[in-house]
């Protein structure tokens, strides 16, 4: 059964606000499913969180590689970041062949992340301990984040 963990508003004037409200919540979750529809601001998300976690590596759209992967310093140690984006996967077959499912063991074996865009392209592959994160598009610069775990099946 699903159950709400946060819910917020935010503009990207506000974002750097709610960013730690929702990494108290997030942190605690290996691989984090983030749906939206194309242009509400998954990427743009992601990078900020990347930035409030002091990434060293660049930080861009996965779109084209299917995963990149960044690092940053987590308590003196070294903690990655794959971040993933299903949206170009044709099958669930692909996304296995590509490494996506090696990715997000190791993230929760070892306290490393996934945070992964377009979600639903292989949702039989995620674990039942995805925290799901849905970005609606409320109007041109307000958005409505809602963080729940279980299915959003």
């Amino acid at each position: 059964m699903e159950q709400t963990l946060l819910e917020c508003r935010y503009t990207l004037k506000n974002l750097e606000q709610i960013l730690q409200n929702f990494w108290n919540v997030a942190e605690k979750y290996p691989v984090i499913a983030f749906s939206g529809d194309m242009g509400a601001g998954k990427t743009t998300f992601i990078h900020q969180l990347c930035d409030m976690l002091d990434v060293e590596d660049t930080v861009s759209s996965p779109t084209f590689s299917l995963i990149n992967e960044y690092h940053y310093n987590e308590a003196g140690k070294d903690t990655i970041i794959y971040h993933m984006d299903w949206y170009r996967l044709k099958s669930e077959e692909e996304g296995i062949s590509a490494g996506i499912e090696d990715c997000m063991l190791q993230a929760m074996r070892q306290k490393m992340y996934c945070f992964i865009e377009w979600p639903e392209k292989a949702m039989s592959l995620l674990p039942q301990s995805t925290l799901w994160v849905k970005i609606e598009t409320l109007s041109e610069t307000e958005r409505k984040m809602t963080l729940s775990n279980g299915s959003m099946a």
